[in-house]
């Protein structure tokens, strides 16, 4: 058992992190596992991307399908309260308010929220608290949230010069962070969605096609997984890392390929 820290790069297309020649995620990529080719759900938009990988399902299942919140039909148990059931402590921090309702009330240990992810200077926000928090916050899983590429997107276009140095930028920010965590916790890097022109939502490769990449002590090294990943399947990864049980409605798997044993 182990504990996890998920950063979040909202908008994060795979191949602009080799255009941007971004030294903290090559070399995160580097020190762990990683697919340039994982896959985000339908609608390729941000509330139901982050619903589905914080409850395991696909957007068919929990009914959200834009960015507004409307209560399940059918409850699925989120990863937040599996990990809360199982007597651990989960923090968020973030700057986009509407990923508050990926947690049901009082199940959160820690929670930050500024309201800056369209500012596009506001993820150091974000990375100030992480830096912060992280170390001395008695956190089992810790969920960092960036939101600004995804905004530069939307602003510049996908893979215009603006969006290029806004990923830049938040490169610095992730590997500030990075250098705060222990190498006994294991970290995962992943977007929600690409985008193209400027926007995002559709079934294109350029908005379906995300990088994901996860270091840690059980984790091989400079590993490309060949398998298929998903968002439905970073609950169930943590879950195992936490030793915590993978809930029955969760339909996502653990990367098995991604550890050592």
């Amino acid at each position: 058992m182990g504990k996890v820290v998920f950063m979040m790069t909202d908008g994060l297309r795979p191949d602009a992190i080799n255009e941007t020649n971004s030294p903290n995620l090559v070399k995160f990529m580097q020190r762990g596992a990683y697919t340039l080719k994982a896959r985000s759900i339908m609608p390729s938009v941000t509330l139901p991307c982050h619903t589905s990988i914080f409850h395991s399902v696909p957007s068919t299942r929990h009914g959200i399908l834009d960015n507004e919140w409307k209560s399940m039909a059918r409850p699925v148990t989120g990863l937040v309260e599996q990990i809360s059931a199982n007597d651990k402590k989960a923090g968020f921090i973030h700057n986009w308010e509407r990923l508050r309702d990926l947690n049901r009330p009082e199940q959160l240990y820690f929670s930050f929220y500024i309201n800056t992810s369209y500012d596009l200077d506001g993820d150091k926000y974000v990375a100030e608290t992480a830096i912060e928090w992280i170390p001395k916050a008695a956190c089992d899983f810790w969920f960092v949230y960036f939101g600004t590429v995804d905004t530069s997107g939307h602003m510049y276009g996908w893979m215009e010069d603006g969006y290029i140095n806004q990923i830049k930028y938040v490169d610095n920010l992730i590997g500030n962070v990075l250098s705060v965590i222990d190498d006994e916790t294991t970290v995962i890097i992943h977007s929600d969605h690409g985008g193209h022109d400027r926007t995002h939502g559709t079934e294109s490769p350029d908005d379906m096609t995300i990088p994901y990449m996860i270091v840690g002590p059980n984790i091989k090294q400079n590993y490309e997984i060949q398998s298929e990943v998903s968002l439905l399947d970073t609950t169930p990864t943590v879950a195992h890392i936490l030793g915590i049980p993978k809930h029955s409605h969760w339909e996502g798997t653990p990367i098995n390929e991604a550890f050592k044993s």
